[in-house]
């Protein structure tokens, strides 16, 4: 068994038919055991990412209603949901600057960081995008890339 910190550009692969889906949802399966750790920010970003794809017209109305349904599903029993606390944004901020990252882009290492030291380092994280995965990897996390697993 092993812990996750996935955030929400890999999360989405979960939902949406994306490059690495069938990876993620083997990973954030309920059998294999794994933990799945999320900021309590991705649930803003999927589901702004799922309303996206509809807007968009990649998907309907009705998978997007389903795809949403899913993910609420599992936010409330799959996934471990971790709090955004002032101390939390306080180190977003100091990472946001030292690596030039989008604003949630550093709250998610942020939390991802401080799940790492609570756990003693026994976390990836899991990401599909660029900027994020090489400030976790000069941060010192092990990162994972969902793309990486058509």
């Amino acid at each position: 068994m092993a812990a996750y910190f996935v955030d929400s550009s890999a999360l989405v692969k979960r939902y949406v038919q994306e490059v690495g889906t069938a990876w993620i949802r083997g990973l954030t399966h309920r059998r294999t055991g794994h933990q799945s750790f999320l900021a309590r920010i991705t649930i803003v970003e999927v589901t702004s990412a799922v309303a996206r794809r509809r807007g968009g017209r990649t998907i309907t109305s009705a998978q997007a209603s389903y795809f949403l349904s899913r993910f609420r599903k599992h936010v409330a029993g799959r996934y471990t949901i971790m709090e955004i606390t002032p101390s939390l944004l306080a180190d977003a901020a100091t990472l946001a600057n030292r690596h030039d990252l989008r604003a949630y882009d550093a709250v998610q290492l942020a939390a991802a960081l401080e799940l790492h030291r609570i756990s003693q380092g026994g976390i990836v994280l899991v990401s599909a995008d660029k900027d994020l995965n090489g400030a976790a990897t000069a941060e010192g996390l092990t990162v994972d890339n969902p793309n990486t697993h058509p």
